[in-house]
């Protein structure tokens, strides 16, 4: 094929790099050249780079390099790195995601900062050396900045808040899971001068009270998004207010805030219709009463998360088949009052048939081999969570799986100890835990 080269043929590689004017480059004009590098990823761009010279001058053109995303690339990657990108880039790059780059510091993302204005998406979630002089960069130069992602970076103050709020005022989404030492006097910077927040992520910001959700209530009244994960703090109080005054609100998180009760399930029923997602896992002052109210109002309800809700019995799985038609995720590990008939009501309702795909029922005793009888019609049901559900036999998984087929079942069998042989030997079987 190719002429050969010290004994070998040459690759095609090879030939590209010789000879600039190869048929692809004559034919078609750069433009349309430009446009199919823009559907190649990062990887394949620097391989392309490598080709030729004019290859290369495609590959490494701005317009090809919007949207970066580093995470499956390269983590291990220094902070001049990143500086190299952004004199490559420049203004035409718009979404950047460093996720996991623990080697990229303030130094870096400055230089990053000055080159790159027009970015809109920044994602430095476990970027742990971050600190407030990084959003004093971003505040200066990014006007344009609406989703930040800033989780795991525990050196973030009240001041990030601050400079974010008064040089990126398009902020739409902020994400400052575990920065820990951001108290209401951060929050409230941020949201008086962020009025367009949509999505606010705040899980194990563990200094947070209810005065903060004041504040984003009062500011925020386009909020759909609110995570309080382990935010311990906060009691029905603050997030009445937030049912109030963020009347669009899909998706709240509450898990691991034990001080909440049913006034919260009343309020989201009265305030938030459009609710989609409800986290509560170990809410254990929740009660049926409190779902009853909320089903009978939240009929776009997807997913629900009602782990450790102790006190809640089947009368809540009746009112969820009856009123949520769109359930997709369930989950009821550790509701140790949830019997097979409750079970016999999600398995009968309008979701089963076409919208229910998870159902997670780990640590349920009172759940028998009964309940996957009333599942196997759930025809969209991808997976379904048993462990330490010790009615549950092998025999009731496979007639499940005679249904449906292409479920996933994860399960846990307790060791079993026979009795002594004839020798007085034991024989020990393993524990068995299955995926099916």
């Amino acid at each position: 094929m190719g002429k050969e080269v010290n004994g070998g043929s040459r690759s095609r590689f090879e030939m590209f790099s010789n000879n600039d004017e190869a048929a692809i480059n004559k034919k078609l004009p750069k433009e349309l050249l430009l446009r199919i590098f823009s559907f190649l990823d990062v990887v394949t761009l620097c391989r392309c780079a490598q080709v030729s010279r004019a290859w290369n001058e495609l590959a490494l053109d701005g317009s090809n390099w919007q949207q970066i995303d580093l995470f499956d690339f390269q983590r291990d990657i220094e902070g001049r790195v990143v500086e190299n990108i952004s004199k490559r880039c420049g203004g035409f790059l718009r979404k950047l995601s460093l996720r996991g780059c623990l080697g990229v510091g303030d130094s870096a993302l400055r230089t990053f900062s000055q080159n790159c204005r027009s970015i809109e998406l920044l994602n430095l979630n476990g970027c742990t050396k971050i600190t407030d002089a990084t959003c004093s960069s971003l505040s200066k130069f990014c006007p344009k900045l609406k989703h930040l992602d800033l989780a795991s970076c525990t050196s973030i103050t009240n001041l990030a808040l601050k400079v974010l709020s008064e040089g990126c005022p398009l902020l739409e989404q902020l994400n400052i899971s575990w920065c820990d030492q951001v108290t209401k006097d951060g929050i409230h910077a941020l949201v008086r001068c962020c009025p367009t927040l949509r999505c606010l992520f705040l899980k194990g910001c563990t200094q947070l009270e209810d005065e903060a959700l004041k504040h984003i209530s009062a500011h925020c009244p386009e909020l759909i998004t609110l995570n309080l994960q382990t935010c311990s703090q906060i009691t029905d109080e603050g997030l009445l207010t937030i049912c109030r005054g963020c009347p669009r609100l899909r998706s709240l998180c509450v898990s691991g805030c034990g001080n909440i009760t049913d006034a919260i399930l009343n309020a989201l029923g009265q305030n938030c219709p459009w609710l989609r997602i409800l986290e509560v896992a170990r809410c254990s002052q929740l009660t049926d009463l409190g779902f009853t109210s909320l089903a009978r109002n939240c009929h776009e309800l997807e997913k629900m998360d009602l782990e450790e809700c102790v006190q809640i019995t089947d009368s809540t799985l009746i009112q969820l088949s009856i009123y949520c038609p769109r359930l997709q995720v369930l989950s009821l590990s550790h509701c140790e009052l949830i019997t097979d008939d409750g079970i016999r009501h999600v398995g009968s309702g309008p979701c089963a048939h076409d919208r229910l795909e998870v159902i997670e029922l780990d640590n349920c005793p009172l759940i028998t081999d009964a309940s996957l009888e009333h599942l196997k019609s759930c025809h969209s049901l991808e997976r379904i969570e048993l462990y330490d559900c010790q009615q549950i036999t092998r025999a009731g998984i496979k007639r499940l799986r005679t249904h449906l087929p292409n479920i996933r079942v994860h399960a846990y069998f307790a060791p079993v100890t026979p009795p002594p042989s004839m020798g007085g030997s034991r024989q020990r079987i393993c524990r068995c835990c299955i995926l099916l």
